[in-house]
């Protein structure tokens, strides 16, 4: 049996104040989350909208669940009456698919445009001139059921620490440019989501404000 509370104490303490934990709980049983609950942990991130969806039935109304992994157009629907952000918005579609069904459920839902800023071809994401040009398009200040909160991006796969910090940095200084051009009126664009098991102590040091964190939490999946 895993210890996830002493586990997640554990990463708890390696996290500056301002940097908040998403523990991510995708594949892992009900009880997994319950023992991460009780031990304070309010944040879930999940990635599948069927098993997500069961979960919210089965665990306490206050946990609030990100959702973290590549979302389609066609599974919005499901995951907008309960969502607390989407961590991984990619395109202009994507998001007016979001602002339309939070509209049904008079809602605003939180998001954040992913980067692609990985050397991966496998991983999805805007590129920074892409995401320029969706900001510049402007067609997103008409969403009034979608707030865009800030940035999200995943570092390459790899055992080289300054192959990730220069991304994390990369990502860390693109929010600043955002920050001023697009959203220095609204305090709400504030999160830096990057940094998972692996590598969210260099994420910490490249201003993250959330990291996502699933195995050191409670080990291998379930799958």
């Amino acid at each position: 049996m895993v210890d996830v509370a002493k586990n997640l104490r554990e990463v708890l303490d390696n996290l500056p104040k301002g940097v908040r934990l998403v523990a991510v709980s995708k594949f892992h049983p009900k009880e997994y989350i319950e023992a991460a609950y009780n031990a304070g942990q309010r944040i879930f991130g999940e990635s599948h909208e069927q098993e997500l969806a069961k979960k919210v039935t089965e665990l306490p109304d206050d946990i609030e669940w990100h959702f973290i992994g590549h979302l389609q157009t066609n599974k919005v629907k499901y995951i907008a009456p309960y969502i607390s952000m989407i961590e991984a918005v990619d395109s202009l579609k994507l998001l007016k698919e979001i602002n339309k069904q939070a509209a049904k459920h008079d809602r605003v839902i939180k998001v954040l445009l992913e980067l692609h800023i990985a050397e991966e071809e496998t991983k999805y994401g805007l590129t920074l001139d892409a995401c320029r040009h969706l900001l510049d398009d402007g067609q997103w200040h008409d969403l009034q059921n979608v707030h865009i909160c800030g940035l999200m991006m995943m570092a390459s796969n790899v055992d080289d620490q300054e192959q990730i910090r220069r991304e994390m940095t990369l990502a860390a200084d693109f929010f600043d440019e955002v920050k001023a051009k697009y959203f220095a009126d609204d305090p709400e664009f504030k999160e830096r989501s990057w940094g998972m098991s692996h590598d969210y102590k260099i994420a910490v040091q490249c201003r993250s404000t959330l990291v996502r964190v699933g195995t050191s939490i409670f080990g291998p999946r379930v799958y």
